[in-house]
């Protein structure tokens, strides 16, 4: 609450510089031209009136560095672009008030969410409505680690938390082969519930994550530790774009680009990266076999998400520039997977896509912490793990 009274206090700021800045304009524009021969004040008294301008753009200064430092450093979703055109184009006639006509918009559209969200949540605390019977495990996706002040599935864990959920992360290697990921996950459940006591956990996993905890209940024997299994945007049946990739990209690029992350993913926690493994389970051939090697376990309730991407610049980078790549091979997609590889289990919901934008692969995580019009990402998980609390799990 306090960031999102500093975005208040800093916008009140400059919106009071907009407006006095404008009056001040137009007064002085007014009494140059009724005064034939210039300024009347300045013909009254020179040196009075240059105090005054001088006072005048001091006092406006001062508003608008408090209120523009104050948005800048609490304001979320300006981003990274909004805070480089201002800083670069702040000084440019027009272009300026443009910019900061967008950055007070911004921050009024963000301090109106997150309001409407802390009194939602206000007024719903005595219910803890994501108290589920077992915690929740959320399970990442390839090429990321579970960091603590990094969180890949950004601001969706604290706002389960508020709502009463008990949350537990992966932890295991950004790259690896599903099989090495799966008994990775395995492990780590088990040390779930050794440290809480806790009989099954919840899992929600995310891309890549969703195959491996398949593998982590059908064949490294969690599904005696798994109630459910949630998957979000899952490539269950792999990417076809991926098996056109390994097949085209030479043999030498591969293994230099494989090099290079592994050696950067070992530098971050990773045991063994293994970058080409990792791609290679997440081809359509290699989901086909792996799907009949595997098979779903009757102890485990299974559900599915899927979301779709509406055109290449509803997402941030990569999935900007993949979209079109996965929409030639696979179909209708979130940037990276295609519809039709989504559904799994008993039950399946496709989001469908809002106006021209649609919901991303990153946007399922909130991965850049953007709100965005008509999806509630935060919100979305909360009714998600209400409903396993529902179901008795």
């Amino acid at each position: 609450m306090n960031r999102i009274n500093a975005i208040k206090r800093g916008n009140t700021l400059l919106k009071i510089f907009l407006i006095s800045t404008a009056m001040f304009a137009c007064y002085y524009i007014w009494d140059l031209f009724s005064n034939p021969f210039g300024f009347s004040g300045f013909r009254d008294s020179p040196v009075w009136f240059v105090v005054k301008i001088l006072l005048i753009i001091l006092a406006e200064a001062i508003l608008f560095w408090i209120g523009i430092i104050l948005v800048y450093i609490n304001c979320n979703q300006l981003g990274i672009k909004w805070r480089v055109l201002g800083a670069v184009f702040g000084m440019v006639p027009i272009a300026h008030l443009i910019l900061l006509g967008k950055i007070i918009k911004t921050a009024d559209e963000e301090v109106k969410v997150e309001t409407e969200k802390i009194n939602l949540n206000a007024s719903r605390k005595e219910q803890q409505i994501c108290k589920t019977k077992y915690p929740i495990l959320m399970v990442h996706g390839v090429f990321f680690r579970d960091f603590e002040h990094l969180n890949y599935w950004g601001r969706i864990p604290q706002e389960l938390i508020d709502n009463g959920a008990t949350i537990f992360y992966g932890e295991h290697n950004s790259a690896s082969p599903v099989a090495a990921s799966g008994e990775e996950l395995a492990k780590r459940i088990k040390d779930i519930k050794a440290q809480t006591g806790c009989e099954k956990v919840n899992v929600i996993a995310h891309s890549k994550g969703g195959l491996d905890m398949r593998y982590a209940i059908s064949k490294c024997g969690a599904y005696e530790d798994v109630a459910s299994l949630t998957t979000i945007n899952t490539p269950h049946r792999g990417c076809e774009f991926a098996d056109f990739l390994l097949e085209k990209i030479p043999t030498a690029q591969k293994e230099a680009v494989a090099r290079a992350y592994n050696a950067g993913a070992a530098k971050l926690g990773d045991i063994n990266p293994d970058f080409i493994g990792a791609v290679t389970d997440l081809t359509h051939s290699a989901c086909h076999k792996r799907n009949e090697e595997v098979p779903d376990r009757e102890e485990v309730y299974y559900q599915s998400v899927g979301s779709i991407q509406t055109m290449p610049a509803a997402g941030r980078f990569p999935l900007n520039m993949s979209y079109n790549l996965v929409k030639f091979f696979d179909g209708r997609n979130d940037g990276l997977v295609g519809e039709e590889s989504f559904p799994w289990g008993s039950d399946f919901k496709m989001l469908i896509p809002y106006g021209k934008r649609g919901i991303s692969h990153g946007d399922m995580i909130d991965l850049n912490r953007e709100n965005i019009k008509n999806f509630d990402v935060r919100e979305f998980y909360v009714q998600l793990v209400s409903d396993l609390r529902q179901k008795g799990f």
